[in-house]
């Protein structure tokens, strides 16, 4: 038998990295879905205001000041859930945060810290969440992985490097969860640059500041793929054409991602303004500047809508792997001219 989810406005949601850019855009649309919270996040002022806000359209909503790479803070989130509503439908592993420079120059300390968060958050949550969803009729972990999840990319290693490692760990927990016959759906969520306060939340090593490369696309597009995700199995979704091209590209011609990627992505992930010694980052702790942010810059050029992504939610099987064969041909075809992979997606 098919596993069935609940419907959104039936289910409790937790979701961590609540308070800022693609976990607050989605905290928000699952608010508006009807579904009951379980909000985490490390500032607990950010918490409050957002719990305030979302209790005034009538959501039920709990929260817990939390740091993932605590596996107890993760412990203390999973008996919030319990407490106030008794189960948990999806569980949303979406913290995360980023470090730009040459992997060289970056110290063990940084490196530990954001695997602590990227990569041991996910571990903590997930594990958490099977220990309440065997007992108490399935559900749905949704992780966040990354467009980087699948290839690397030079100045942000040790954030791809933790997310593949997400992806192997969200691999295997599904198989096991298989062959248990566990009615728990584990879906990875990878999403292309997504404009929210990614950068402004990332260390900096670098004498210029980070910048994304195009195309950015709209926090709004990786909520809905999390919430669908919340609702139908799916072993995983991306979000942004960019994403699924170079994954494709990856899988198919390597050697010639990578030349690609060398020749633009030091530049491209690089702004023309210098970066300030006394610029503050949420590596370690969160910035109250950057709270209840969902986006880093409302004037920005954003992709607010993509074919691709729209495809993989609401087609059939057949037409996000045609649309996705596309993808890989049109990466081929540009990869072969000035002005390279990203800018047709």
């Amino acid at each position: 038998m098919a596993l069935q989810l609940r419907k959104l406005d039936e289910q409790v949601l937790v979701i961590t990295g609540a308070t800022s850019g693609i976990g607050l855009t989605t905290a928000r649309m699952a608010a508006e879905g009807g579904a009951k919270l379980v909000l985490a996040a490390r500032s607990a002022d950010a918490l409050d205001q957002l719990a305030s806000e979302l209790r005034l359209k009538g959501t039920q909503v709990a929260t817990v000041a939390a740091d993932v790479g605590s596996a107890s803070d993760v412990e203390r989130i999973g008996q919030a859930a319990m407490q106030r509503f008794g189960r948990i439908d999806t569980w949303i592993n979406n913290a995360g945060v980023s470090i730009f420079g040459r992997n060289e120059d970056i110290s063990l300390e940084d490196m530990q810290r954001l695997f602590q968060t990227n990569y041991w958050g996910v571990v903590h949550g997930s594990l958490e969440a099977v220990k309440h969803m065997k007992t108490r009729g399935g559900g749905a972990i949704v992780n966040l992985g990354s467009e980087l999840s699948d290839h690397s990319i030079p100045l942000q290693g040790i954030y791809a490097a933790s997310k593949h490692a997400v992806k192997a760990f969200t691999d295997s927990l599904r198989m096991e969860l298989e062959k248990d016959n566990a009615p728990i759906s584990v879906t990875l969520v990878k999403p292309a640059g997504i404009e929210t306060m990614f950068v402004p939340h990332a260390k900096n090593y670098m004498d210029k500041e980070p910048a994304l490369p195009k195309p950015v696309y709209a926090p709004e597009l990786a909520a809905r793929s999390i919430l669908h995700a919340a609702q139908h199995p799916r072993r995983d979704l991306f979000v942004g054409g960019a994403a699924k091209a170079l994954s494709a590209s990856n899988a198919a011609m390597p050697g010639l991602l990578e030349r690609y990627l060398r020749a633009t992505m030091f530049k491209q992930q690089q702004s023309k303004s210098s970066s300030s010694p006394t610029r503050r980052d949420a590596l370690y702790e969160p910035n109250p500047r950057h709270e209840l942010r969902q986006r880093q810059d409302q004037s920005k050029p954003v992709v607010e809508s993509c074919a691709y992504t729209a495809a993989s939610l609401h087609s059939s099987k057949l037409l996000p792997l045609l649309v996705g064969g596309a993808a890989l041909f049109g990466a081929w075809k540009l990869a072969r001219r000035p002005g390279g992979l990203r800018a047709a997606f």
